[in-house]
């Protein structure tokens, strides 16, 4: 993408409603003038030029005027060039009258529009003049004023009244700045990347097409097939930013420059530390010109720079033995007023290894543990790997093995550990440094056995009850994850204590009652899978306020369990909000990339393949960052599924290209399988489809995986082949409890049995459980049926309501929605034939795929030619008006 297109892309984006409110003021005789506030950077000019564009559209003659503070002090100097020549203005009253004559021109019906870039620094005489012109209705103004700049009386008449509409233009928010970063990049960017780019600019425009174009140009941001990602965090802008805020930083003057760095080197520091390098009324005028913000953390008054990007600018500025003059000063001020704030000491240890490289290895302990209760587990393995190794215990290399394994550096964590197991002393260290290194082994890879191995030869070693107890809750932990959740849940409800004040282990306590859940949920009993979560989520919430904790209470969140019980609006809430914590308060790689894609799977079952695929983006990116092998088989066969729904076929092979090297994690057993099956059936081979979910449901159903089960046969009814999975899915129906598992067998029975009044039903139902898209595929069956019937008031409305449905399903297309769209009765094996034909596959491939003669698939196809009306293979593509699976073309 060149920097020029992009340029021209760039400006107004995510304005439209202040454009639509232009163009209203345009066809409003008694609005004449449209005045744009806002601060520096956010658009303010840019939108200004839209909105002159579009009176030139609408027929103006447009005149620009730039207001400037050396041109302000002539009178009339910024308009001098729109005042027709020959004007005497000597007398103003008359001057000014003229003006306006000449201007109307002789035929008395033309129209100005006149753009007044910094209205605030116009002179008072211009703005009178405007005025004038303005109430004369010889002009519309077009203006931008910055926000908190003082202007004259006369320049503040022109603002204001009746005939003056204002718009106070504001940094673009998080979802503005997701839709101007999608169109200027022609993808979306993932949500990770769009928190970066969104706080580094604070939402200011030009702030972000600075960041954004040097990302791009460094390398930086890239595109991985599905959305623009960060490699690094760190932000760098361009040349012409840097010029910016360096002349923005220069208005504090030489008094201010101290406060400034000081801010720079370790923000964000008290208002008496600020004074302490710059008299009060210096900091007071620094915060009415907008370099800093104070804030009220309880009795104590916090200043900080206000724009992030300010402080990477004066940090290249600064001078390195001056930095580290200003956080050494910083950190013996802190201490010398007793570090009594609980992040003190983090702060503290901080600034002294910025500027010496060291520090007190007890300071260094006290932050870390600050560090590691924060989420912060970068800052963690920083401030441990300063720490002198004589001063090394198992408790540290504990804390910093685990900070490396939530980052996903499983290889190095080991390292930590293996040091720590030799350290310990007894049995409690002992048991401590395993339960870690069972941790790190099992995330490493797909190395579940090996890992049950370890936990074995633990429990031959372990002799108290208590220690038996943790190490068989993190087995059931271990076996619930890799695929034994029937098994994993026998030795979780055994031996995971209700109340985790009696456990031996608390973070393992933690780690089961995830297990839990997961294990619940995945054998059917999703009410209590529900219930306990949110009781595991309360108690780690009260747990976090007091201990020092290695999941986030976010990981009990579980989204997977309100889907499958039925609640799916209500899991993608929860969803979300576990998404943000983390991304929040944590740097942890492993719980994000499986909330993205549980966001991502129940996005899916509600019918939304677009959101379903950028979730899986989210999860994706992390997972590829630190090689996480156990989630990448998984998340690639969603990207393919969701990808093939919306007919991108080409994204749907690369998905799956090369997935064979990932192995098969066993969480969610046999769902590994559904991108392949919807690619073979966006391909149009749905009968090969069939059968690879049927083979995985039935790898699903042997694992006790049976609502990933459930979801599979729900699968094969979507692609025609409900009278194989409708008696299974019934006896689903009565084990695994909830709505959303009877709807399903519901809809395969209703299919089967072409029961008008039952597809309806259970229509509405699958609607009210937020599954959209199975809804419509109902409705649209349903429509069929109606039309064989000869009943095309009712056929109508059932395809209405399959439309409405389908509205809200992005795009999504599939086989059974096509049913919509057919005029003629097809049997199942008429419809296969057709779909295979439609893509061009020949009748003797055909009948090897299905085990017929050519002679049969050929009657069948004179059949479907009869029915359809058509004699062709290519009018048989039109009659479907689709590719051969009734899914969306490229």
């Amino acid at each position: 993408m060149s920097t020029v297109s992009w340029m021209q892309r760039w400006p107004f984006m995510g304005r439209q409603e202040e454009l639509d409110a232009f163009a209203k003021t345009l066809a409003d005789g008694h609005v004449r003038g449209f005045v744009i506030y806002g601060p520096p950077g956010v658009g303010k000019s840019r939108l200004a030029e839209e909105c002159l564009a579009q009176a030139i559209g609408a027929g103006y003659k447009s005149l620009r005027a730039t207001a400037s503070a050396a041109v302000g002090t002539v009178p009339l100097g910024a308009i001098a060039h729109i005042i027709p020549a020959g004007v005497d203005l000597s007398d103003p009253v008359r001057g000014f009258a003229s003006v306006a004559e000449a201007l109307k021109g002789p035929g008395r019906g033309r129209r100005l529009a006149v753009w007044v870039d910094d209205l605030h620094l116009l002179d008072a005489t211009s703005a009178v003049l405007l005025r004038q012109l303005l109430d004369a209705g010889v002009i519309r103004l077009v203006a931008t004023v910055r926000s908190g700049e003082p202007a004259s009386d006369a320049v503040n008449a022109l603002c204001h009244g009746d005939a003056v509409h204002r718009v106070d233009l504001e940094a673009l928010d998080r979802k503005q700045c997701a839709q101007l970063l999608h169109e200027v990049l022609g993808a979306p960017v993932g949500r990770r990347t769009l928190r970066h780019l969104h706080e580094g600019s604070s939402g200011n425009v030009l702030y972000l097409h600075e960041l954004t174009l040097g990302a791009v140009a460094s390398g930086n941001l890239t595109h991985d097939g599905e959305v623009w990602e960060l490699a690094e965090a760190s932000l760098s802008g361009t040349p012409r930013l840097t010029e910016l805020i360096s002349a923005r930083l220069a208005s504090a003057g030489q008094g201010g420059r101290p406060v400034l760095e000081l801010l720079a080197s370790c923000e964000p520091v008290s208002l008496a530390d600020a004074e302490a390098v710059a008299s009060l009324e210096v900091v007071a005028d620094l915060e009415q010109t907008g370099l800093i913000q104070t804030t009220t953390d309880r009795r104590r008054i916090r200043v900080a720079l206000a724009h992030p990007l300010y402080g990477d600018v004066l940090r290249k500025g600064i001078p390195d033995s001056r930095r580290r003059t200003w956080t050494l000063q910083h950190a013996e001020r802190a201490e010398h007023h007793g570090a009594r704030r609980r992040d003190d000491p983090l702060h503290i240890a901080t600034w002294r290894l910025a500027a010496t490289g060291t520090a007190d290895p007890g300071l260094l302990i006290r932050a870390a543990t600050l560090g590691f209760h924060a989420h912060d587990y970068a800052q963690v393995s920083a401030l441990l790997d300063s720490l002198p190794e004589r001063h090394q215990t198992v408790a540290t290399r504990l804390l910093h093995g685990y900070a490396l394994i939530e980052t996903g550096n499983w290889e190095s964590a080991e390292r930590v550990l293996s040091d720590a197991d030799e350290q310990a002393a007894d049995e409690k260290e002992k048991l401590a440094v395993t339960l870690a290194r069972i941790m790190s082994l099992f995330w490493l890879g797909s190395r579940a056995q090996e890992t049950l191995e370890v936990v074995e030869a633990a429990l031959q070693q372990v002799t108290s009850h208590a220690g038996q107890r943790t190490l068989r809750t993190i087995e059931g932990y271990v076996r619930v994850i890799s695929g034994e959740p029937a098994r994993g849940l026998t030795l979780l409800e055994e031996h995971l204590e209700t109340d985790p004040s009696e456990s031996y282990d608390l973070n393992t306590w933690l780690r089961g009652a995830l297990a839990k859940t997961l294990a619940l949920a995945a054998v059917g009993r999703t009410k209590q899978a529900t219930e306990w979560a949110e009781y595991a989520y309360a108690t780690h919430v009260r747990a976090e306020a007091e201990q020092q904790l290695v999941p986030h209470p976010a990981t009990q969140l579980s989204t997977t369990a309100l889907a499958e019980e039925g609640r799916i609006s209500e899991a993608l809430t929860v969803g979300e909000q576990a998404f943000s914590d983390l991304m929040i308060s944590t740097d942890t790689m492993i719980p994000r990339i499986w909330v993205a894609f549980c966001l991502g799977r129940a996005e899916w079952q509600a019918g939304h393949p677009n959101a379903a695929r950028l979730w899986f983006a989210e999860a994706l990116a992390p997972a590829r960052k630190v090689n996480h092998i156990n989630a990448l088989r998984l998340i690639l066969s969603y990207t393919a599924a969701a990808a093939a729904a919306l007919g991108d076929l080409d994204a749907a092979v690369s998905a799956l290209a090369g997935i064979e090297q990932y192995p098969v994690m066993g969480y969610l057993h046999g769902e590994e399988r559904l991108g392949e099956a919807w690619l073979l059936a966006a391909q149009g081979n749905v009968s090969e489809a069939r059968s690879v979910l049927l083979e995985a449901a039935q790898n699903s159903r042997a694992a006790h995986y049976l609502t990933s089960e459930v979801l599979l046969l729900t699968e094969v009814t979507r692609l025609g082949g409900a009278e194989d999975v409708a008696g299974r899915l019934s006896e689903l129906a009565r084990t695994c409890d909830g709505v959303f598992t009877p709807a399903r067998a519901r809809f395969a029975q209703a299919v089967v049995a072409d029961d008008v009044d039952e597809l309806l039903a259970v229509s509405a139902e699958l609607e009210d459980i937020g599954a959209d898209l199975m809804a419509a595929e109902a409705a649209a069956i349903a429509a069929a049926a109606l039309r064989r019937q000869g009943e095309p008031r009712r056929a109508t409305a059932a395809s209405n309501r399959a439309a409405d449905a389908a509205a809200r399903c992005q795009g999504a297309r599939t086989p059974l929605l096509a049913l919509a769209e057919e005029t003629a009765p097809l049997t199942q094996r008429e419809r296969e034939i057709a779909l295979l034909a439609a893509t061009h596959t020949s009748s003797k491939d055909i009948a090897e795929m299905l085990s017929l003669s050519v002679r049969t698939v050929d009657n069948h196809l004179h059949h479907v030619y009869t029915k359809l009306g058509v004699t062709t293979r290519a009018e048989l593509r039109n009659a479907f008006g689709t590719n051969a699976s009734g899914l969306k073309p490229p």
